[in-house]
């Protein structure tokens, strides 16, 4: 894997439900960021998209975390949708089936395909109430191999599962955590969480944060402060 700048490896989400708000953050946070995550409820808010747009042409890298997963053909053209907007990363479920299709729709692109193992709001209690027979800690490994195998560029998981994955995956898969709250943070509907030096500690190589940056009273220095932390702990 070729080497990342560190003022990339924090990418910040914009969770919100209307982009005004999310040109604020951008105009608030200037040039101490330079990766934003774009949802599902500000993409499919109507102007999303034409965000990710206005953020690419102003040198910003963009984070597609729309977990596609439906039948292959309509993850292909989905996926080549995404790639021909410009964008860095695209989460996709790691189903088998949703994979293949995606990197299909991802070829002869720059697209960097994420395989989402287990959602960091689910544990062991969530996945048995929905049927699988694997805990978190099993699931995980099991479905990073299948990523791998088929040629994805990188997995999201928890810090919490980071470092095991790294072990088995090797260096060069990218590893993308959510979940990350600095210490003292509130945990809010993350289930597995980590501070951005254990989760860097761990093999991390990008780390979304959220409302820890939203949601402050100077989004800005929270953000160099976490930007500090992941310097510090490389």
């Amino acid at each position: 894997m070729s080497a990342i700048k560190t003022s990339d490896r924090l990418i910040v989400a914009l969770d919100f439900p209307e982009v005004a708000q999310a040109r604020a953050l951008v105009a608030t946070l200037g040039d101490s960021v330079s990766f934003y995550k774009i949802g599902m409820e500000l993409a499919y808010g109507g102007e999303g998209f034409a965000l990710a747009d206005e953020l690419a042409a102003q040198g910003k890298k963009i984070f597609f975390d729309l977990k596609l997963h439906d039948i292959p053909n309509t993850v292909k053209r989905a996926t080549a949708q995404i790639a021909r907007r410009g964008a860095t990363f695209l989460t996709v479920h790691a189903f088998p089936q949703t994979m293949a299709a995606a990197k299909e729709g991802a070829a002869g692109s720059d697209l960097k395909l994420l395989a989402v193992t287990v959602l960091t709001s689910y544990d062991d209690d969530d996945l048995a109430e929905a049927g699988y027979r694997f805990p978190v800690r099993d699931l995980v490994p099991h479905r990073a191999q299948q990523a791998q195998a088929l040629g994805i560029d990188g997995l999201v998981a928890a810090a919490s599962e980071a470092a095991e994955l790294r072990r088995a995956i090797g260096p060069e898969m990218i590893l993308v955590t959510p979940g990350i709250r600095p210490a003292g943070g509130e945990a809010g509907d993350q289930k597995r969480i980590a501070t951005p030096a254990a989760a860097i500690a761990a093999g991390a190589n990008y780390l979304v944060v959220g409302r820890p940056i939203t949601e402050a009273t100077d989004p800005r220095a929270a953000a160099e402060a976490i930007q500090h932390e992941i310097a510090t702990a490389q």
